[in-house]
């Protein structure tokens, strides 16, 4: 049993299976994907995410997110320009460099529907924990780089998979809105295949270089 990747249009063998999951491995960029059938609908997708309790000025939230804050307060100033991508029911990444006088804006389809903001371009975008959510994740990084400005980044979290882990144990795969989950080749698939300059992965965060 195969299936098409969303990402690259490879086909996939069946990697992992049990009662309520079916996951694909592509034998082309190796990203591991949802069976299409067993996507949960805009419904249940909504509703997954309304449940998440992100509070903004929650130390812990910020500290999770400050791969990414402090890599853009490093390499960026507030006269630069940044989005928000995905940033769901509580932008905490928003307030942090908010809080240091950075100018970002927040899109999300569900929490922050302003399709305005994609027909614009940015110094920076961050993109946490927003990747493995992704269905048609070829189409969207299509768009994400498209709204970078030369010399921009694009700053990533997700938890990526490598053999070390024992997928079947994983807490990861357990979300049912964690559809496609990446390993370092798949990283670097995407790299090459939507020409981003440079790309460096350190531990969750994934920096995209233009």
């Amino acid at each position: 049993m195969s299936a098409q990747c969303p990402l690259c249009n490879g086909f996939g063998e069946v990697f992992y299976q049990n009662k309520k999951q079916l996951f694909y491995q592509c034998k082309s960029c190796s990203g591991i994907f949802a069976d299409k059938n067993l996507l949960p609908n805009a419904t249940i997708e909504y509703d997954h995410y309304e449940k998440h309790e992100n509070d903004v000025e929650n130390k812990g939230y910020q500290n999770f997110v400050s791969p990414i804050t402090s890599s853009i307060l490093r390499d960026y100033t507030p006269s630069h320009k940044g989005l928000d991508f995905g940033a769901g029911t509580g932008p905490v990444i928003s307030k942090v460099l908010s809080d240091n006088d950075f100018s970002i804006l927040q899109y999300d389809p569900y929490f922050h529907p302003y399709p305005e903001l994609l027909e614009k371009q940015y110094d920076y975008i961050a993109c946490c924990e927003v990747i493995e959510h992704l269905y048609t994740p070829h189409k969207e990084f299509q768009l994400l780089k498209k709204l970078l400005k030369p010399n921009g980044k694009l700053y990533c979290m997700t938890h990526i998979y490598d053999e070390s882990i024992d997928f079947a144990e994983w807490y990861y795969k357990n979300d049912p809105t964690h559809v496609f989950i990446y390993q370092k080749n798949t990283i670097e698939w995407i790299q090459k295949e939507f020409g981003f300059s440079n790309v460096t992965i350190k531990d969750r965060l994934i920096a995209f270089s233009v």
